[in-house]
């Protein structure tokens, strides 16, 4: 009888060690699912990511916008980070080819303009993602939301000097603005 008790209280334990354990694999899981929604974006806004969970806390967004950008997200993501994929790519083999004696000047440009070409896509990609993201902003969220995607449409991360020229253009449009 006493041996019965114990071999019963054992396969209980037993049951509830393994049920606790394959409830935290599910959560666990669960979890993990619900991080790959979110974005990769980093913009200069304080220097955080562009996710879910960044726009619940600055833009206060509720359950169902939560559940339209998890939408929105999943069409993005993956394209957004495959683009960036190709051009970082691009950019290795184009240094590589930089550095070596005699580069390739016909490699070298048909890179760059393959760059331009994935550069301009994944502009596409990110201003429809910020228009569909827009679509579910309240009107009071949307000074917030563009905030938060003005540096990626802004700079490049290249500078210049005060006076010296910014690109095609900039004096022509600086000489016509002073007249």
């Amino acid at each position: 009888m006493r041996k019965t008790q114990i071999l019963t209280w054992a396969v209980v334990l037993l049951l509830v060690t393994n049920s606790v354990t394959i409830g935290t694999i599910f959560y666990h899981n669960y979890r993990e699912s619900q991080k790959s929604y979110d974005v990769a974006i980093t913009g200069s806004y304080g220097g955080n990511m562009i996710n879910g969970r960044f726009l619940r806390q600055t833009l206060g967004f509720d359950q169902s916008q939560m559940s339209a950008f998890r939408e929105i997200n999943q069409a993005f993501r993956p394209v957004a980070m495959s683009l960036t994929f190709e051009i970082d790519s691009l950019k290795n083999a184009m240094f590589m080819e930089m550095q070596k004696n005699q580069p390739d000047t016909l490699v070298l440009n048909s890179m760059s303009a393959q760059i331009g070409e994935l550069h301009g896509q994944l502009k596409y990609e990110t201003y429809s993602f910020y228009l569909n993201t827009k679509k579910i902003c309240s009107p009071e969220q949307l000074p917030e939301l563009e905030k938060i995607f003005q540096p990626l449409f802004i700079n490049e991360g290249i500078t210049t000097a005060p006076n010296q020229h910014r690109g095609r253009g900039w004096e022509k449009n600086k000489t016509n603005n002073n007249n």
